[in-house]
């Protein structure tokens, strides 16, 4: 039922993605060019997905009485400040993000290939590298 239910969810979020528009790369650039022809798809798209979960998040915290776990580690350390900069720089040059690129790859675009072909050779490169150091 979970495997259902994953999937299920996966496919509604990609159809989302698709719908909104944020599966263009295009749509995702112009919301990043504040300098030239800015376009606040993005912005809507992002402050609708917040105005959704923020009381999802709010009635789970209030009913799973400590169930539901937040993130301890605070201050961020250096490995996720940089790797957060290495996701904002190739977001901001190719116009997509992990999500977007899935829905992308399922309708077959080649960028998508190439995208998501970097994506596991980083991960597997970052793998490499934590393994080498302990």
């Amino acid at each position: 039922m979970k495997s259902l239910f994953a999937c299920i969810s996966g496919l509604v979020f990609g159809i989302g993605l698709l719908v909104s528009g944020m599966a263009d790369p295009a749509n995702v650039t112009g919301f990043l060019d504040v300098a030239g022809r800015w376009t606040p798809l993005l912005a809507y798209v992002m402050g609708g997905a917040v105005a959704v979960t923020l009381p999802g998040f709010w009635w789970l915290r209030r009913r799973s009485e400590g169930a539901l776990q937040w993130p301890a580690r605070w201050p961020p350390d250096v490995a996720l400040i940089a790797g957060s900069v290495i996701f904002g720089f190739g977001w901001g040059l190719t116009g997509v993000c992990p999500g977007p690129a899935l829905v992308l790859l399922g309708l077959g675009a080649p960028q998508a290939v190439l995208f998501v072909l970097s994506i596991l050779v980083g991960w597997k490169a970052i793998q490499l590298l934590s393994e080498r150091r302990q």
